[in-house]
């Protein structure tokens, strides 16, 4: 059983964590983040250390507290530093560009797809084939990244696609005559 829920949260000097009305703000220099506090799970923040604590001995309440713990430890560390997703497109006529607040991939079909980038995160375009994206949101920043790598996931035979940067393509081999 993992006890990732008994770890302590330190927080930085330059972020604040508060607890208001059932939720947990986290205020940095990149921004605020807040999310609802479940109510099976006890947050005390003392000096610059957050704990938590389930409030009763359920299954159901263990296994929130370290889900709780990781998601307020994910939002300190986004208000303080931020997180970064890297993708890379491969592929002959395969190419990204950014218009204004859209994510315009060409990804070998009849027309470009465009993608609304979220409040919260920044893409950039390098090289028209590598995307970077940044934000203190991990989870909005994780799910941007897996819808933008869903629109032509990477295939096995000439791994052409859009693939995270440290992701490896496992390669088939092609026919023979």
């Amino acid at each position: 059983m993992s006890r990732v829920g008994n770890s302590a949260i330190t927080i930085p000097v330059d972020v604040t964590l508060s607890q208001q009305d059932g939720h947990v703000i986290a205020k940095g220099k990149n921004g605020e983040l807040s999310a609802r506090l479940h109510k099976e799970v006890e947050l005390s923040i003392i000096d610059n250390v957050a704990t938590l604590k389930p409030r009763r001995k359920t299954k159901f309440g263990h296994s929130l507290w370290g889900t709780m713990r990781a998601s307020i430890q994910n939002m300190v560390v986004g208000v303080d530093i931020g997180f970064t997703r890297k993708l890379e497109i491969n592929g002959v006529g395969y190419r990204a560009a950014m218009q204004g607040n859209k994510l315009v991939l060409s990804l070998g079909f009849s027309h470009p797809v465009e993608m609304d980038v979220p409040a919260g995160l920044k893409v950039i375009v390098e090289n028209n084939t590598a995307i970077s994206i940044t934000g203190a949101d991990k989870q909005l920043l994780g799910q941007f990244a897996s819808e933008i790598r869903s629109k032509r996931p990477p295939e096995p035979f000439k791994g052409k696609g859009v693939k995270y940067a440290e992701e490896q393509i496992v390669r088939k081999e092609g026919k023979k005559k």
